[in-house]
């Protein structure tokens, strides 16, 4: 848990098109209440203040204490959220509102990383299991370029937690990228690992919310 004297702030990124999904994912039910509204409560275990970040025009907050507009990229929507935040605010977690299933071990797990005055940001991932080869296309063919060392790999997930400055600092610049640990490390930041969960999967398609549900049975 953080401690008393911290301020947690949380931004969930609710801003995709959900083009592969077939539409707006965050916001339909899993077993009854929006994708969206779990992931929102799932932060509440750790922040005082969440912000959800959705596409334009959306106004409903579901259960979070704002909402805002999100950009064209996920980090431009985190950008927006980070807008909506008190400057001073210590610690940031950022957490993905297509992981509705992520548990409150997940959020105290990368807040509580940063009591190690070394580190700048914790995240949550997963060892691999597959295989991971790198392939490029030559001459119209997919080709295996190199077979790569998966003991050195994981998988991220969020939530993500960092301090509230580096964050910032790390997105002062514009950049954009795949999650806001990447955008820490280019500033320099210290990113450490938690161990995530199997059961905290992304939906990216509809036979992932098939899958959610069946998960939410065996809680």
């Amino acid at each position: 848990m953080p401690s008393p004297d911290q301020l947690v702030a949380a931004i969930v990124v609710a801003g995709g098109s959900g083009s592969r999904f077939g539409g707006h994912k965050q916001f339909v039910e899993l077993d009854g209440v929006a994708v969206a509204e779990r992931s929102v409560a799932a932060c509440r275990s750790v922040a005082s203040r969440i912000v959800l970040v959705a596409p334009p025009g959306v106004t409903e907050t579901y259960g979070a204490d704002a909402v805002v507009a999100g950009g064209t990229t996920r980090a431009a929507s985190v950008r927006a959220g980070l807008d909506a935040l008190d400057a001073d605010t210590d610690v940031i977690v950022v957490h993905d509102a297509a992981r509705p299933l992520a548990s409150p071990r997940l959020f105290t797990g990368v807040v509580a990383a940063l009591d190690d005055e070394g580190v700048d940001g914790a995240i949550c991932a997963l060892e691999l299991t597959d295989t991971i080869k790198r392939v490029a296309t030559v001459d119209g063919r997919r080709l295996v370029v190199e077979t790569l060392d998966r003991g050195s790999l994981v998988a991220v997930q969020t939530p993500q937690a960092f301090r509230g400055g580096i964050l910032r600092a790390a997105h002062a610049g514009g950049d954009d990228a795949t999650d806001d640990a990447g955008l820490v490390e280019a500033v320099g930041g210290i990113v450490t690992v938690v161990e995530g969960e199997p059961g905290n999967l992304k939906l990216t398609s509809p036979v992932d919310l098939a899958h959610a549900e069946r998960l939410l049975e065996e809680r």
